[in-house]
């Protein structure tokens, strides 16, 4: 399938109506020293999670930094940043010079809203860049889910579906944005709660082109594999525990619910189901990677 070019193509379409000097600020980001980006005062939020910040400096270190942040030019030559603190500081984590950004004219607010609006509904965009225009319309515009869909014309479901695809890991947005996955394909990861799980299951689509289908089967297997298993005992052992711990890897590991089956002795087997022969030879694949 045929890539697209790289996210500043799309977020440039985003806003081409620009005869206006000032408006054309914001057409594509700019690489700005991040010694010239002062902290916004007016920044609501006090306490950033640590181990959060380095999770997303490791992926700007990996991937680059995916989302520009947004800045308004100052006149002692250095801008202020309006959105993406987070953002910048894990390029500070990482040791980054230059981050690119949009600069935005202290009074283009409106301009901006609208060429959003209008130019979002652009159908060559990819899921991520309408995320990232959603995203930023109810950052840079205060704007709540609600009033975005009524400006947009679209259901608050939609916006929101769209804005969740940004709580994706950076490689898996990048390879939505890259068409290597449909939206529905990532929806389906939406609903698988860590970001390593996710991760292993998008390899998996890559390598074996799965379906959106069969990754919202992998998904269901997944949820039931993490519910809690009744005994008929008040109390369960730690051994107990352990091979619940263990065959939860284990299924998680080959996307398939594995099965302990195991006497009063102890001893026992292992079960990895398979839906058919192609199902069958990603297992195999798996274990002979594992030099099993």
């Amino acid at each position: 399938m045929a890539k697209k070019n790289a996210l500043g193509r799309g977020l440039n379409a985003l806003i081409e109506s620009g005869d206006n000097d000032k408006f054309n600020k914001t057409r594509e980001p700019n690489e700005i020293k991040i010694d010239l980006i002062e902290a916004n005062p007016f920044q609501p939020r006090s306490n950033f999670d640590e181990e959060a910040l380095n999770e997303l400096a490791d992926s700007i270190k990996e991937l680059g930094l995916i989302q520009p942040i947004t800045v308004r030019a100052l006149e002692n030559g250095k801008y202020q940043l309006i959105s993406g603190e987070r953002r910048l500081r894990a390029s500070k984590i990482v040791g980054l010079e230059k981050v690119p950004a949009y600069i935005r004219s202290t009074d283009d607010q409106g301009m901006l809203e609208m060429a959003l609006v209008e130019n979002i509904q652009r159908e060559d965009l990819n899921a991520i860049e309408v995320a990232i225009s959603y995203q930023r319309l109810m950052d840079e515009c205060n704007l709540t889910q609600d009033m975005l869909s009524q400006r947009v014309g679209k259901k608050r479901s939609t916006v929101a579906n769209y804005t969740r695809l940004l709580n994706l890991p950076a490689k898996i947005q990048l390879g939505l944005k890259e068409d290597k996955i449909t939206m529905g394909h990532a929806r389906a990861l939406l609903s698988i709660k860590d970001s390593e799980t996710q991760i292993m299951v998008y390899d998996q689509i890559l390598k074996y082109d799965f379906s959106v289908r069969r990754v919202e089967d992998i998904v269901k297997e997944l949820a039931n594999d993490a519910k809690p298993k009744k005994t008929s005992t008040t109390k369960t052992t730690i051994a107990e525990k352990d091979y619940l711990q263990l065959q939860n890897h284990l299924s998680s590991c080959f996307a398939t619910k594995v099965e302990f089956k195991r006497s009063a002795k102890g001893n026992g087997k292992i079960v990895i189901p398979f839906k058919n022969d192609y199902d069958l030879e990603r297992i195999i694949a798996l274990l002979d990677k594992l030099n099993v």
